[in-house]
């Protein structure tokens, strides 16, 4: 460091090509971004007829106005506040921002107060000097005149956006999920009803078969017959007590806690066809998705800031200009550390130039640039997957209740069918091979008809869902 006493004008003087340097810096090497054309048609094959033409999107319905049943509810408030995937995703945010700030702060210089003492031995080798010093210093600050760190700061903002995107994401999916969850906890209740019906009609027929065989009526074949179906039946109903616990671990997963027992106590008495409607949403075209879908606008930001981080490693091959500076006072003495006359400053900018490194700027550049395509390709798959589910939820919603209605007739068919095979067997006018073969059949219907009627139900969720269902804040949600 130098001493020099000069008027308080010269230092204002000295920087000030170094301020207009700064303000001439920014020069950007980014390539102009231009989003790409999305790779799917321009209509979808169903275009949700049902839905009004004035009925809101998805995007602007929020859940609690979509899932109107209380409990439904409840349950979606819990996982929001405790469901420990979206607290990553939500943390994943906050990092992401930390991240960002970062890269901002090294656009400016970082001051520093500086206060040191050197002791060393005399030039003339007699004793030693002692030196000391306390100011400002300014270490190796990067004046960014070809956009270097600006193009790194334009990266972290778009991966600061694409988390927050994700965070979007995770949240609707987690909705998605628990309502999906519950909607399987009915049908599994439903299903245990008639497997547990079913097990009772098929006992009462192997006892009253045995009835029959015991005075000569009917032969030992029977008897052998209905013994089967009827533990046929007790092997179903155990599965599905099994299949019920497991989709209740798999929901207690999601809500981060276990089910709530008032919740579970009113699930026995829980039926798909008395299941709060959910209204209709229109599909609108394939091109809002890529407002909608917090996916596909994830994908877009990472894709900017791919193009960013080409003009990063386009700027590397340019020169850089880093200064250090220090101001403050110095004196051979720590008594006149502040007396007038001992102030100084020192100036030291650099200039690094790029000659030979090996070829790494070159490889940098081609990264960044096979980093681009790789994004811009996750960009276009992100919108095919998003069309391909809203297609396969739309033809869901075209032919599910069509289904669902000949399956219900299908059911009252089959019923009827059960009690005449019975009343022509007790006539001893059919056999007890057309009485089983009613009752199988009748089992296999009323089952297909409660999972046809789940799908329907959680068709509807996923096309919420996939059209890039409502997004509310979880700051404020539940915890229980």
């Amino acid at each position: 460091m130098h001493k020099h006493n000069l008027p308080r004008t010269r230092p204002t003087r000295t920087l000030l090509p170094l301020a207009i340097a700064t303000l001439l810096a920014g020069c950007s090497f980014i390539p102009k971004y231009e989003r790409p054309a999305a790779p799917v048609p321009e209509a979808f094959a169903l275009a949700g007829s049902e839905a009004p033409a004035a009925a809101k999107t998805a995007a602007d319905i929020d859940w609690k106005d979509y899932f109107t049943d209380p409990r439904l509810q409840r349950l979606i408030g819990i996982a929001l506040g405790n469901n420990r995937d979206l607290r990553v995703a939500m943390l994943n945010v906050e990092q992401a921002r930390a991240q960002f700030q970062i890269q901002r702060a090294n656009q400016w210089p970082v001051v520093n107060a500086i206060a040191s003492s050197t002791r060393q031995p005399k030039t003339s080798g007699d004793g030693y000097s002692n030196l000391y010093q306390a100011g400002l210093g300014i270490s190796a600050w990067e004046m960014d005149f070809f956009g270097r760190i600006a193009a790194l700061k334009e990266q972290a903002l778009a991966q600061y956006l694409a988390t927050a995107e994700a965070r979007k994401s995770a949240q609707i999916s987690l909705v998605a999920a628990v309502a999906s969850g519950w909607l399987t906890l009915m049908a599994d209740e439903e299903l245990l009803d008639i497997s547990r019906r079913t097990l009772d009609t098929r006992e009462e027929s192997v006892r009253l078969t045995r009835l029959r065989l015991e005075h000569g009526v009917s032969s030992e074949l029977d008897s052998y017959q209905a013994e089967s179906l009827a533990q046929a039946a007790r092997a179903t109903y155990a599965q599905q007590q099994r299949q019920r616990l497991l989709d209740e671990n798999a929901l207690a997963l999601l809500l981060g806690q276990p089910l709530p027992d008032e919740i579970r106590a009113s699930l026995p008495s829980a039926r798909l066809t008395t299941a709060a409607p959910m209204q209709a949403l229109p599909a609108g075209l394939p091109s809002d998705l890529l407002e909608r879908r917090p996916d596909i606008r994830q994908a877009e930001q990472l894709l900017i800031g791919a193009n960013a981080n080409i003009g990063a490693a386009r700027a590397a091959f340019f020169p850089r200009i880093s200064l250090t500076a220090q101001a403050g006072t110095v004196s051979n003495e720590l008594s006149g550390l502040f007396k007038s006359g001992s102030w100084a400053f020192s100036l030291a900018p650099q200039l690094a130039l790029p000659i030979f490194d090996a070829g790494r700027n070159q490889a940098g550049l081609e990264s960044a640039r096979a980093g681009r395509e790789i994004a811009m390709a996750q960009y276009e798959k992100s919108i095919q997957t998003a069309f391909r589910e809203v297609s396969d939820a739309l033809a869901g919603q075209a032919t599910l209740q069509q289904q669902a209605d000949a399956q219900r007739a299908q059911v009252q068919a089959d019923s009827k069918r059960l009690q005449l095979s019975d009343l022509r067997y007790r006539n001893g006018v059919a056999s007890y091979l057309d009485l089983l073969d009613a009752q199988r059949s009748l089992f296999a219907t009323e089952q297909a008809l409660v999972l046809t009627q789940l799908q329907q139900l959680q068709n509807q969720v996923s096309l919420y869902k996939v059209l890039g269902g409502g997004w509310t804040d979880t700051s404020a949600a539940p915890r229980s």
